[in-house]
């Protein structure tokens, strides 16, 4: 079983950075994907970036692309998601999720393993 826990959300100005910290337990996770989805009021979940287990290959979609980094500590069981130049359009509740394949993929039903989410609002 793989539990995970968010942490780092909060409240910035646009323009602004936030770093999210999640901490995952469990065995044999250097060979799980581990990635962030988010959550808007009224919007479908969306994957917003994605670290495999296998080469570090990394996924980003174009609304986060070159903005956001994603990182993994398999020392310490840790992944980040680095959020720079944040948008109004961020404010969303992330979820730091993994999944027991070396590789990532943008379906929501891909992870079996959530954490509980933590909220990122960008607003002046």
């Amino acid at each position: 079983q793989v539990q995970l826990v968010e942490s780092g959300g909060g409240l910035v100005q646009p323009g602004g950075s936030l770093r999210l910290s999640c901490a995952a337990s469990g065995s044999g996770l250097d060979t799980y994907a581990l990635g962030w989805f988010r959550q808007a009021p009224g919007r479908e979940r969306e994957g917003v970036s994605c670290i495999s287990s296998s080469d570090g290959s990394l996924y980003y979609p174009d609304s986060v692309k070159g903005r956001f980094i994603i990182l993994r500590n398999n020392a310490k069981n840790m992944v980040y998601l680095q959020m720079n130049n944040l948008k109004p359009e961020d404010t969303a509740v992330y979820y730091c999720v993994a999944r027991g394949h070396y590789s990532c993929t943008d379906y929501s039903e891909g992870y079996p393993y959530w954490g509980q989410g933590t909220q990122v609002t960008v607003s002046s």
